[in-house]
């Protein structure tokens, strides 16, 4: 049955008893805009309460992935006009990511293809995870003046070792193997078996049907990497990550150098202070409440809209950084970006045990959220 939203760049179905959710701008790689948000929301509302629905789907239109972040067009359009829309959006994003994380039924996210910034965020907190020989999954938003957002700093922060540290700095996508080692995705399927997967999610029970088509990924990079990269990554500055990085004498890790000497600076600082600041939070609200901060103090950044100039509108890929050196960026300018945005902050962690506190007291048990799936249900070393 096609379930109507209001906008045709998200689609909804339900067949048997899942509920399923189409990203539908193939031509953007489904890239997410407000309205997208606010449908896919609205669709988990509904879906949460009826009974016929017991797992939740999200996939994306076309062949090149399921998401490939936010609108950024639109963000630097916003920035450039000095206007309050990303920030509109972020509230409902990130309010949407946590939803997701405690959704109380199963959420099977198949990222196939790219999936990037905003599409890690409507997949990676997921109950159950899926990638192909096809993904290409990142946090690539140091590139553009930007840092991790949509949790990224809770999930990358989590993952095992300094991995996490060196994709949010580096803004390096991994493929199926690497983003089950870090802690991205839990199983995977190769693509052509991705509508078998599909047909058998609409009348099996969620486990049933991922365990029919799970396989052995092909091999990753990452694990081979760990020995340099967990030396490097755990320096106090961006300036001796380099250094350190230069000094292994390893190709890749000088790779990954000259890598992070071309993001931009302040971005670079900021991510690596959000990434510090979030390993010692325990859930991700409140993760998310210090990321909406970090964004909204990317508004007023000259490094966000000069990134997407460079990288999407003019296409010339040579942004100029402002300031356009590390040691330039100073720690008042970090700490500039953790100040709450004027319009206030976005309460995401208040929320949540105003919402625990409601349950004790005797609210409804069917506001209970469902519990976080922790960076130990994932194997990783820490716990959420």
């Amino acid at each position: 049955m096609i379930v109507p939203t209001g906008t045709t760049d998200v689609l909804l179905r339900t067949e048997g008893r899942a509920g399923f959710l189409t990203l539908n701008r193939p031509r953007a790689i489904n890239a997410l805009t407000h309205p997208m948000v606010l449908a896919v929301d609205a669709a988990l509302t509904d879906w949460e309460h009826d009974p016929a629905v017991t797992t939740v789907v999200i996939e994306g239109a076309g062949e090149r992935g399921l998401c490939a972040g936010g609108d950024i067009r639109a963000i630097h359009d916003d920035a450039r006009a000095g206007g309050s829309a990303s920030a509109a959006f972020w509230r409902d994003e990130y309010r949407l990511n946590a939803r997701i994380a405690r959704y109380p039924k199963p959420y099977v996210a198949l990222m196939d293809g790219i999936v990037m910034g905003g599409g890690v965020g409507v997949s990676a907190h997921g109950s159950v995870r899926v990638v192909t020989e096809r993904s290409r999954v990142a946090m690539p938003e140091t590139g553009i003046g930007f840092v991790p957002d949509v949790g990224g700093t809770y999930l990358l922060g989590r993952a095992p070792g300094e991995l996490g540290t060196h994709l949010a700095l580096t803004g390096g996508h991994v493929g199926a193997a690497d983003a089950i080692l870090t802690g991205l995705a839990d199983h995977f399927v190769p693509s052509a078996e991705l509508p078998d997967l599909v047909r058998d999610l609409t009348r099996l029970p969620v486990e049933e049907a991922v365990a029919r088509h799970t396989a052995t990924a092909p091999p990753g990079v990452l694990a081979e990497q760990r020995e340099w990269i967990d030396a490097c990554y755990p320096a106090e500055t961006v300036e001796t990550v380099v250094e350190r990085l230069f000094d292994t004498g390893v190709p890749a890790a000088k790779e990954a150098a000259t890598t992070l000497l071309a993001k931009s600076p302040t971005a670079l600082k900021a991510t690596l202070a959000t990434l510090r600041r979030s390993r010692a939070l325990a859930t991700l609200e409140e993760v998310l409440d210090l990321e909406f901060r970090v964004s909204c103090a990317a508004l007023t950044s000259p490094d966000l809209v000069e990134g997407i100039r460079a990288q999407v509108v003019d296409k010339d890929r040579n942004p100029r950084w402002s300031p356009a050196t590390l040691p330039e960026v100073t720690d008042e300018s970090v700490a500039r970006c953790f100040v709450a945005p004027a319009d206030g902050d976005l309460g995401l962690a208040v929320a949540r045990r105003d919402g625990a506190n409601r349950r004790i007291t005797g609210q409804a048990a069917d506001d209970r959220p469902a519990p976080l799936r922790t960076a130990e249900d994932r194997g990783s070393r820490d716990r959420a």
